[in-house]
């Protein structure tokens, strides 16, 4: 039982280090060189797109300035470094063994992305909610489909 709680933290932490910041949790895998690249990545995507600026506005509820401030064209490479980086370190750490694992966060960056494209210009109950807060509103709706999608194709393929 001591092995399998180990290995269950070992893909836990390796999972919040990577949301915490991409390359992070493949540090503490060991993958050092990817660790480093996906660092260096997110740090380049992060400048370039004005995501700490956006962060700041949005929680300051300055939506405007938040939609002033990005640059779209760099902030859309985010959502795919991001959970790639969280699968990846997930997947080094021993986890995703089931068939289709992947597909609840690789969904999870197509709607966040989505999010993004459309957070210039989509209300929610008559409020613009900008580009922090809406892709993070999409976000369930791609961890269910991708899981949704999971799930057929699990029961498509193990019936044969």
């Amino acid at each position: 039982m001591d092995t399998n709680l180990s290995k269950k933290s070992k893909k836990l932490a390796a999972i919040l280090w990577s949301i915490a910041l991409p390359g992070f949790g493949q540090l503490l895998n060991q993958k050092y060189v990817k660790g480093l690249l996906l660092i260096g990545l997110e740090f380049i995507i992060n400048v370039m797109g004005n995501f700490n600026k956006i962060i700041i506005y949005s929680f300051q509820f300055k939506i405007e300035e938040a939609i002033e401030g990005t640059n779209y064209l760099w902030l859309m490479f985010y959502p795919c470094l991001y959970f790639f980086a969280i699968w990846d370190a997930y997947k080094d750490a021993g986890g995703g063994e089931r068939p289709f694992a992947y597909l609840p966060l690789v969904f999870s960056a197509y709607f966040v992305t989505i999010g993004l494209i459309f957070s210039s210009k989509l209300h929610v109950f008559g409020y613009l909610i900008g580009p922090m807060w809406l892709p993070m509103l999409f976000l369930p709706i791609g961890l269910s489909i991708g899981a949704f999608i999971q799930w057929i194709l699990l029961k498509v393929y193990t019936k044969k």
